[in-house]
C-alpha cells in the first residue's frame, strides 16, 4: 500500500484519539456543572465556557478523524471484501460515537438554558459510554474477530 497509507493511518489514529480525549472529558465537565450550587454563577459560567470550547475543539478533531477513516476505507480498501464483518461493526460504533458527540451538544444546551434535569451520578455513568465505544473500536480494528 505504500508510505502514504501509513501516513494516513497514523494521522487517523492521532485524530481519533484526540477527538475521544474531548469525549472522555466533556461529560466530566457535565458532572461538575450538575454539582454547581444554584447561587454559584461564576463557577457555572467558567465551566460552561470550558465545555463550549472543548465541544468546539472536539468537533474540529472529529472532522479529520472521520475524513481520514473514509480515506482508509474507500481509498485504500481497508475493510472491503469478504470476511470483513469487523468493519461493519466498527462503522456502527463510529456512528454511535458521532451520535454521542451530538448528544453532548444537546446536554450542553440544557445547561446553558438552565434546563438540566439529570444528576451528577447520571453524567458519571454517561461518561463511561465513551470508554466502551473506544475500547470496542480498538478491539475490532486490532483483533478483527469476524
Amino acid at each position: 500500500m505504500g508510505e502514504s497509507y501509513l501516513w494516513v493511518k497514523a494521522f487517523h489514529i492521532i485524530f481519533v484519539a484526540s477527538w475521544f480525549a474531548g469525549l472522555f472529558y466533556m461529560p466530566r465537565l457535565f458532572v461538575n456543572l450538575a454539582m454547581v450550587p444554584p447561587d454559584s454563577h461564576a463557577e457555572r459560567e467558567r465551566l460552561l465556557l470550558m465545555t463550549r470550547k472543548l465541544y468546539r475543539f472536539s468537533s474540529l478533531l472529529m472532522v479529520p478523524a472521520l475524513a481520514l477513516g473514509l480515506w482508509l476505507w474507500l481509498g485504500f480498501g481497508i475493510g472491503l471484501g469478504a470476511g470483513q464483518g469487523w468493519m461493519h461493526a466498527k462503522l456502527v460504533l463510529v456512528v454511535g460515537a458521532v451520535g454521542y458527540h451530538h448528544v453532548c451538544r444537546s446536554l450542553l444546551r440544557s445547561f446553558e438554558q438552565l434546563a438540566n434535569r439529570r444528576s451528577h451520578r447520571w453524567y458519571r455513568v454517561f461518561n463511561e459510554v465513551t470508554v466502551l465505544l473506544f475500547a470496542a473500536t480498538v478491539v475490532l480494528v486490532v483483533v478483527k474477530p469476524f
